[in-house]
């Protein structure tokens, strides 16, 4: 930026933004390098293509980087033998950290040696940085993620200038936010990242909600966008074991960081005593034996520890309590303890892991420090913070003078001494002993410990603690009004202090970025820099060995004014020991710079940027090099530029300093100076220069453009002459030719129509002698065969009548024998009714209960036998119907063959006819065959009438029979409503059926609870009635159900569950209930443990297993084993997991079952809800499965559920669930989950190998594919096909195993679906990450071919569109003309579904191998990274690869 014409802020700030729009975010001021945060990833300037270009690269011979600037110091470290550094500068969100990992990765890139376990010292450091940043980042206004401490990577080097080890320094730590943060800051990333570890985690650690804890909830910003935190511990977590910390001393830590949340929700009330305290309530208490837990020390002592302090004197022990504010302090001072100590031991972890060298003699350090701080409200934090830039600044300030100086020495020019600005007078008011702020900070309270007595070391730290939790009432002049006036009274004529005129505490110090504002309030506590006696015993004494090691027992008291160092002296030592360093290096300086606040990309704010400008001191520097000579050229690249002012010097043979001295006296320029390489002008001497050639430049184009214009002029006119000529010449030879052409066309004219009439004439004779001679021969052979025909279908007609009348009158018999049955039905049910009212009557009297339960017995045989008589009628009824519908289709079938067969053998007649004419000798006879054609013709004629006649009739016949077929069909239909009326009565009776049947039911539980109290009264135990067993009857073809060679129960009927009496004696002991039950389900359960198979499309077991259940009404009881044992069942019947056919037909079972309970079950409080609006509230799994299956026409899941038995799904009646029957539900669901990811998951793995296989199956070379396949390249393909083939005939088995058990439609639809998205991913994945992809594109049309066929359209079919990635990928590669596609074209039409991300990559991966391109034109790749830049800015994922979706079965409900 030195080399600017307009060196001045405005020219600074517009070459850094038409930079900064270009990407360019690096620029050099001299040799400061500024690094602009662009806010986004721009992987393409960090790659090992880019380190290579910059390895050895003279500076300034690139374009700017960071890795130019580390190459410099390591060039200079292995040429000089001097060590170097690098200070990383800015404020917070700049980009320090991320520009700190880039110097160490191309250090590395240099330099690097393969460390410990193969990884490398850089490596080791970059994988220590999530540690540290969990353990000592947090969120402040400025930045998500701003460090809080100071941090100094050290890389050593050997002799042969390869890395040999590192050491990371921190300094600085903000204890203070471990127990004070502001709103919308955040805590450490630690105490989140434990909160939202995996729950295992948190109940261990008894953590929950960030917002239940008293140092996090503080502040209303609990998580940060764009972050998961519950990802980030797992991150961290493998960090650790990376940097090599135990999973025990891990336990440990994140022990410690629980302990510190539970140890800040102690609270404090007053206690009986005078400033006493105690813990506030049994919250507090549970919080503090939770910390002592964690601490593993003893709760009593740590409460006394935190509300007690205790002072031994020579005299006595005195124990003093602290008033509730006090003890508030005390716990905020333990937590800020214990966190500074393990921070610092992870620190000594971190060196200890990554090695250090001690045989090293040179080392580059990066220095990534916080940058100038000024906030609403500061504190000591900034203080020491403002503190180290304002060291920094000095030396920043020095060395730019120092390399000005360098360079003016070194050309051996004149110059005069350059003013810059010293910040010495600041730093003398913050270090200066005895005088400066520092001093003064420690003296408000060394003063107070070194007027005791002499006590034990203990004694003196309590004082020193009494001293600050007393100071308000004991020792007025140590608090920090105190403190604030004396600093008024000794800086109050410092120009750099000032004193505000509203506040008594605050004061303002005027630093070289602008004046801050600190309050002093805080200052004296957070100087503090000791550990509390109680506070050191307590964890001393800790059971955890971790624990202790952070609270090592102190040394022996050698040096007791040693044992009180504040904060602010020992930051200030390690601030003096930092500048020793780096002032004993080879400085390098970049300063990191923030476009804006609102951390988003393409936003530069000008103000912003001006000011952080200022504070880094690139501004003093520029304004340095003005003070000078601030253009430098060498005298190649001046002449080179300038030459044309004077071009008669360059024609001359001068030497280059005396041909820049001659343009410079020319221009008539003062003030310059000629080094002995170059040539150094003025502010504003180049402005000059480049006017002047600008001016001449101008004039020579003017010059060269008048020329062009007139041959250009000249060129056109003689080309436009030439081609006048050209073309009159052709046009004259153009209307010769026409002419020609007309006279040879009307010759060929001529001659055409002639040979056309004669054709006509000749086919129009030969058509009317065809016509005669067919005409004849038709008429003869009609009259011949017209008899035999009129006596056939006579005969048919016949036929067709007797048939006819026979079908009336058997119609009419059936519809009398219907009406009679009709009549003995209902006065049978008038009889029956009759006997009802009487036996309601009898019941009244003694005895009534067994008489009812006996008719209602007889009512239920009674309405069974109505139901197969209804059966019965129905069965007759349809088979009446087909019969006479096959009746009249075969008469109306015969009919038409007769027509069909008349026609065919006229025809036949004709040909022969014909052919007879044909072979027959001419006779010539004149009149007499006249005479003889022409009564042929009159007998032909009649015979055409007659025929016509026959014709007539028979399309009346026709018509009639037309006519009878449509009152037969209306017949049919009066009869099929008559059918549905009886459907619909009978299953009204079967509903009351089933209602008797459970008042059936009800009756017999009161029965046997009236004997089984009968029996505990009566003495001799018998029971009152005889016992009934209840059993299963299997179904056969007299009652009403089929058996295919095996007796199978089938879900369209009830089971039959009859009472059978037991043929033992009234004096026999009956079973208990339970007992009876007890049998029921063992029957139950061996039965369901064998294959019952299926009933058409129908599981048998699932549906038995409904039907017992509601029979027993196990859903509504409390209590119950037999769902446990019905889960065990299927539980054990499904452990081999590789057997499908047994995980298929329980996956039919179970989600039969499944939805058989979801329409049936409803939860307590439920009842008052309707039907309807259960069903559109229902919101659970397979409520939703239920609903998508009502509302596909195309899902199987209904067909299997809509017999006899069980009706429709909306028919089913809903029971008041039990908590055991919900329990069993879910339990059903969790199996269905289950067996459908197993059965999935096992046909991943048996196609993965070969889809492997193909992946990776060998590329045809170009060679082959011009001149023929060679031998070896057609097996390959043979090969490749056959893997493909392998993975169509294994979805062709899974699919037959699943279509033999019945498992739903949708399922296997699902199935499909899944896999062909896992076929899709892995192709498309191994395309974009460069594997074989000409192999996929070879393998693609054998596996279109192969796979979907015909028998799997209808669950494969919606599937296919899962490969719509990889189908549209391969037909974007092999379109011809891509680069005259436009981005809209490619996205909108070719590959809507690809993304901005996978286009890029397919295009900028693939090349054009006819015109060697990329495969689109440049214009469409630019406008994909600007929609790519987009995209990561508005927080868009930006991988290129697919995601494998491998959710399970409810992710379809």
């Amino acid at each position: 930026m030195t080399k600017l014409s307009y060196l001045h802020e405005p020219g600074v700030l517009h070459n850094l933004a038409m930079r900064y729009e270009l990407n360019e975010i690096y620029t050099y001021t001299g040799n400061i390098l500024i690094a602009i945060n662009p806010f986004q990833r721009l992987p393409h300037l960090y790659d090992t293509h880019m380190m290579e270009q910059y390895k050895g690269a003279g500076f300034g011979e690139l374009s700017p980087h960071v890795f130019a600037v580390a190459d410099v110091a390591y060039r200079a470290m292995i040429n000089e033998g001097k060590s170097n550094s690098i200070l990383v500068s800015g404020e917070s969100g700049a980009g320090k950290t991320e520009t700190t990992k880039m110097l160490m990765r191309y250090l590395a890139y240099l330099g690097g040696r393969s460390g410990v376990e193969g990884r490398t010292v850089e490596q080791q450091v970059l994988e220590s940085n999530p540690v540290l940043e969990a353990f000592g980042n947090a969120k402040t206004v400025r930045n998500n993620n701003s460090s809080r401490f100071g941090k100094f990577v050290e890389l050593q080097f050997d002799k042969n200038g390869r890395i040999s080890g590192a050491a990371v320094r921190t300094y600085l730590l903000e204890r203070s936010r471990v127990c004070q943060i502001s709103n919308p800051e955040r805590n450490y990333h630690c105490f989140y990242l434990l909160c939202a570890a995996p729950p295992e985690v948190r109940e261990k650690f008894k953590l929950g909600d960030p917002k239940s804890f008293h140092y996090l909830n503080q502040s209303s910003c609990y998580a940060l966008d764009g972050v998961d935190d519950a990802q980030e511990y797992l991150a961290t977590i493998r960090a650790m074991d990376v940097v090599g910390i135990s999973e025990e001393e891990q336990e440990a830590i994140f022990s410690v960081v629980a302990a510190i949340l539970h140890l800040g929700n102690i609270d404090f009330s007053k206690g009986a005593e005078v400033d006493s305290s105690v813990i506030k309530d049994e919250k507090s208490r549970f919080h503090l034996n939770t910390t002592a837990e964690l601490l593993q020390c003893d709760v009593k002592s740590l409460e006394n520890a935190l509300i007690k302090r205790v002072m031994v004197t020579p005299e006595e022990i005195i124990t003093r309590a602290l008033d509730p504010v006090a003890a508030v302090g005390s716990r905020d001072a333990l937590a800020k303890t214990i966190y500074s100590r393990l921070f610092d031991w992870l620190v000594d972890k971190i060196n200890i892991s990554i090695g250090q060298d001690p045989n090293s003699k040179q080392l580059i350090g990066v220095l990534d420090i916080y940058g100038f701080e000024s906030f609403k409200l500061n504190s000591f934090e900034q203080f020491c913070i403002n503190f180290t830039n304002e060291k920094l600044q000095q030396h920043f300030n020095q060395h730019v003078f120092k390399m000005e100086q360098e360079e003016y020495t070194k050309e051996e020019i004149n110059w005069s001494y350059i003013e810059f600005v010293d910040n010495q007078d600041v730093l003398d008011l913050i270090e200066k002993k005895p005088g400066g702020i520092i001093a003064l900070l420690d003296e408000a309270w060394y003063k107070k410990l070194y007027a005791v007595s002499v006590i034990s070391y203990s004694t003196l730290l309590l004082l020193v603690d009494f001293i600050f939790t007393a100071s308000r009432s004991m020792f007025p002049r140590s608090t920090h009004e105190t403190f604030a006036q004396k600093l008024f009274q000794t800086f109050k004529n410092n120009k750099r202090f000032i004193k505000p005129k509203l506040s008594r505490t605050s004061f303002t110090i005027s630093h070289y970025a602008g004046e801050v504002t600190y309050l002093a309030d805080l200052f004296l506590d957070k100087n503090k820099d000791y550990v509390v006696a109680e506070h050191q015993d307590l964890l001393t004494a800790s059971k955890c060995s971790f624990v202790a090691s952070l609270f090592p027992p102190p040394a022996e008291e050698s040096s007791k004014s040693s044992k009180f160092s504040s904060i602010g002296s020992r930051f200030k030592l390690q601030l003096q020991s930092l500048m020793e360093t780096l002032n004993s290096t080879e400085p390098h300086y970049i300063r990191c710079v923030k476009p804006n606040n609102v951390l988003k990309p393409a936003i530069f704010e000008n103000a912003n940027i001006i000011q952080q400008l200022r504070c880094g001191g690139v501004l003093e520097a520029i304004r340095i090099s003005c003070a000078g000579y601030p253009t430098r050229r060498t005298f190649y690249e001046f002449i080179h530029r300038f030459g044309v002012l004077a071009p008669e010097i360059l024609e001359g043979n001068h030497d280059d300093k005396v041909a820049c001295q001659m343009i410079l006296d020319k221009m008539g320029l003062k003030g310059y100076q000629i080094g002995k390489t170059k040539v150094f002008l003025r502010a504003g001497q180049m402005a000059e220069l480049d006017a002047r050639r600008a001016e001449v430049l101008g004039n020579a184009a003017r010059t060269i453009q008048r020329l062009i214009r007139t041959y250009i002029a000249r060129k056109e006119f003689m080309a436009l002459r030439k081609s006048a000529i050209m073309l009159q010449s052709h046009w004259r030879g153009l209307l010769a030719c026409k002419l020609y052409e007309q006279l040879r066309r009307e010759a060929a004219a001529l001659k055409i129509q002639k040979n056309f009439r004669r054709h006509i004439a000749r086919e129009s004779y030969l058509t009317v002698r065809l016509a005669a001679i067919t005409l004849q021969t038709g008429l003869r052979a009609m009259t011949a065969r017209n008899e035999f025909r009129f006596k056939k279908q006579t005969k048919a007609a016949i036929i067709v009548q007797a048939a006819l009348r026979c079908h009336l009158a058997y119609s009419y018999y059936k519809s009398l024998q219907k009406a009679a049955l009709t009549t003995q039905c209902g006065w049978r049910g008038r009889v029956a009714r009759r006997e009802l009212r009487k036996l309601k009557m009898a019941a009244r009297e003694t005895g009534a209960l067994k008489e009812a339960k006996d008719k209602l017995e007889k009512r239920v045989e009674e309405l069974t036998w109505r139901l197969q008589l209804e059966k019965r009628l129905r069965t007759d009824l349809e088979e009446e119907k087909a019969q006479e519908l096959a009746k009249l289709q075969d008469a109306l079938h015969a009919m038409q063959v007769q027509v069909e067969e008349a026609n065919a053998r006229v025809i036949k007649e004709q040909e022969a006819a014909r052919k007879a004419i044909e072979e027959a000798p001419p006779v010539i006879k004149e009149t007499p065959v006249i005479v003889q054609d022409t009564e042929k013709v009159n007998s032909l004629a009649a015979e055409v009438e007659s025929l016509k006649a026959s014709l007539l009739s028979e399309r009346k016949a026709a018509e009639e029979a037309r006519n009878a077929c449509t009152d037969a069909e209306a017949r049919s239909a009066e009869l099929q409503k008559k059918l549905e009326d009886s459907e619909r009565k009978v299953d009204q009776l079967q509903e009351s059926m089933q209602r008797l049947e459970e008042k059936l039911a009800n009756s017999e539980s009161e029965i046997q609870v009236l004997r089984q109290q009968a029996l505990a009264i009566s003495p001799t135990g018998k029971s009152l009635t005889t016992r009934q067993r209840t059993m299963i009857i299997p179904r056969t073809p007299e009652n009403g159900n089929v058996t295919n060679g095996e007796t199978k129960v089938s879900p369209d009927t009830t089971l039959a569950i009859s009472n059978v009496r037991e043929p033992e004696s009234e004096e026999k002991p009956q079973k208990s209930l339970n007992e009876k039950q007890q049998e029921n389900q063992d029957i139950l359960i061996k039965c369901i443990s064998e294959n019952l198979g299926f009933s058409g499309s129908k599981p048998i077991a699932a549906c038995v297993i409904y039907k017992c259940l509601l029979q027993w009404r196990s859903f509504e009881v409390e209590r119950t084993t037999i769902f446990d044992r019905i889960i065990q069942t299927i539980a054990s019947s499904i452990e081999i997991q590789d057997n499908n056919d047994v995980l298929a037909y329980w996956l039919s079972n179970s989600s039969t079952l499944l939805l058989l309970l979801q329409r049936t079950l409803k939860a307590n409080g439920a009842g008052s809800l309707t039907p309807q609006r259960r069903r559109a509230t229902s919101a659970s799994l397979f409520g939703r499965m239920s609903q998508g299956l009502r509302a596909s026409p195309q899902s199987g899941g209904l067909s299997f559920l809509n017999g006899r038995g069980l009706s429709r799904l909306d028919d089913l009646r809903q029971v008041e669930a039990k908590y055991p029957a919900l329990l069993f539900k879910q339990q059903l669901t969790a199996f269905v989950e289950k067996i459908y990811g197993t059965i999935r998951d096992n046909l991943k793995k048996e196609i993965s190998p070969l889809l492997g296989l193909c992946i990776q199956a060998p590329r045809t070379s170009r060679a082959s594919l011009v001149k023929g396949r060679s031998q070896a390249n057609a097996a390959a393909q043979q090969a490749l096909i056959a893997h493909w083939q392998s993975i169509v005939k294994s979805l062709n088995r899974y699919l037959d195993i699943m279509k033999a058990n019945h498992v739903p439609p949708f399922l296997v639809r699902k199935v499909f679906t899944q896999i062909f998205s896992f076929i899709n991913v892995q192709l498309f994945n191994s395309k974009l990450s460069k594997q074989s992809f000409a192999t996929v594109i070879s393998c693609l049309p054998f596996f279109w071919l192969l796979y979907p066929n015909a028998s799997c359209q209808q669950y494969a079919g919606p599937a296919w569109e899962e490969l719509k990635h990889i189908r549209q990928a391969v037909g974007f590669l092999v379109i011809h003309q891509k680069p005259k596609k436009t981005l809209n074209e490619i996205t909108k039409e070719l590959c809507p579904v690809l993304s901005i991300q996978q286009l890029y990559r397919i295009s900028t991966m693939y090349w054009d191998d006819k015109y060697g391109t990329h495969s689109v034109s440049s214009d469409v790749i630019a406008n994909m990274r600007v929609m790519m830049t987009e995209d990561s800015n508005n927080a868009v994922s930006s991988s290129f690869l697919l995601d494998d979706d491998s959710r399970l079965v409810c992710s379809v409900f």
